[in-house]
C-alpha cells in the first residue's frame, strides 16, 4: 500500500471519520445503534453504498455537467441503496424489518453525498473506491462501538439478534453479562446515544492531543540532537 492509499485509509478510519469528525449521518447513527448487530448491519449496508457510489461517480465524473451533478449523484446512490435493500430483504429479512426506514434513507446520508462531491468527482477509480470503503468502515466502526456500549449498558447483552444477520446458528453468539427485568431505557433510546457519542468524540480528542504532544516532543528532541551535533562540529 503506497503512501496515498495509507492516507486515504487513515482519513476514513480515524483522522476524518464521518461520525466522529465530520459528524455526518447522525440520524441513523443515533437511531439505529441500540445494539451491536443493528449497527453492524446498517454499517455494512452504508459501506456497500459508499464504495459503489464513489467508484461509479469517479468513472463518469468527466461526462456529468456540473450544473446537474448533485441530482445525478443522488440517482446513482439511490440505485445502490435499492440494490442493498433488495439483498437485505432477500437474505436478512428480520434485520431489514428492524432497520426499517433507515435503509432507504441511506440515499440522503450526507456522508455519502459528501464523499461523492468532495472526493469521487475529483479523483480516479481506485482512490475513490478505497475512499468509499475506508469512510464506510470508519462509519461502521463507530456504529458498532456505539451499539455495543448502548446494548451492554441498556440490557446487559452483546451480539443480541446476531441470527438476524448471520442466520440461526448465530443465536449462540449472544453474550449475557447481567440479567434484568427492566432495561435501562436511557441507554437504549436516542438520548443515551447522544451522550455515548459525545464520550467517543471526547476519547478521540484526548488520543489525538496526546499523539500531537508526543510528536512535538519527538520533533523537539530531534532538533536538540541536531543542534548538539552542529555545536560539536
Amino acid at each position: 500500500m503506497n503512501s496515498e492509499s495509507k492516507i486515504i485509509v487513515k482519513n476514513g478510519l480515524w483522522d476524518n471519520n464521518p461520525a466522529l469528525v465530520q459528524l455526518l449521518g447522525l440520524c441513523p447513527l443515533l437511531a439505529v445503534s441500540n445494539t451491536f448487530i443493528n449497527g453492524l448491519g446498517l454499517g455494512l449496508a452504508t459501506t456497500w453504498v459508499l464504495a459503489g457510489s464513489n467508484a461509479s461517480v469517479s468513472l463518469v465524473r468527466n461526462y456529468i455537467p456540473k450544473e446537474i451533478r448533485i441530482p445525478i449523484f443522488v440517482m446513482m446512490i439511490a440505485s445502490f441503496v435499492t440494490n442493498v435493500g433488495l439483498l437485505m430483504n432477500a437474505y436478512t429479512y428480520d434485520l431489514f424489518l428492524t432497520l426499517g426506514i433507515f435503509i432507504p434513507l441511506i440515499v440522503t446520508n450526507c456522508a455519502i453525498i459528501g464523499r461523492a462531491e468532495a472526493f469521487a468527482s475529483k479523483n480516479k477509480f481506485w482512490p475513490s473506491l478505497l475512499d468509499g470503503i475506508a469512510q464506510g468502515l470508519g462509519f461502521t466502526l463507530i456504529l458498532c462501538a456505539l451499539g455495543a456500549i448502548r446494548e451492554l449498558v441498556g440490557q446487559g447483552t452483546l451480539f443480541y439478534g446476531a441470527e438476524q444477520l448471520f442466520g440461526e446458528w448465530a443465536k449462540s453468539l449472544t453474550l449475557s453479562f447481567y440479567l434484568t427485568d427492566h432495561k435501562f431505557l436511557f441507554a437504549i433510546l436516542p438520548p443515551g446515544a447522544f451522550v455515548f457519542l459525545g464520550l467517543l468524540i471526547a476519547i478521540k480528542n484526548v488520543i489525538d492531543k496526546r499523539n500531537e504532544e508526543k510528536a512535538k516532543a519527538v520533533k523537539m528532541a530531534q532538533l536538540g540532537l541536531n543542534n548538539e551535533a552542529l555545536a560539536h562540529e
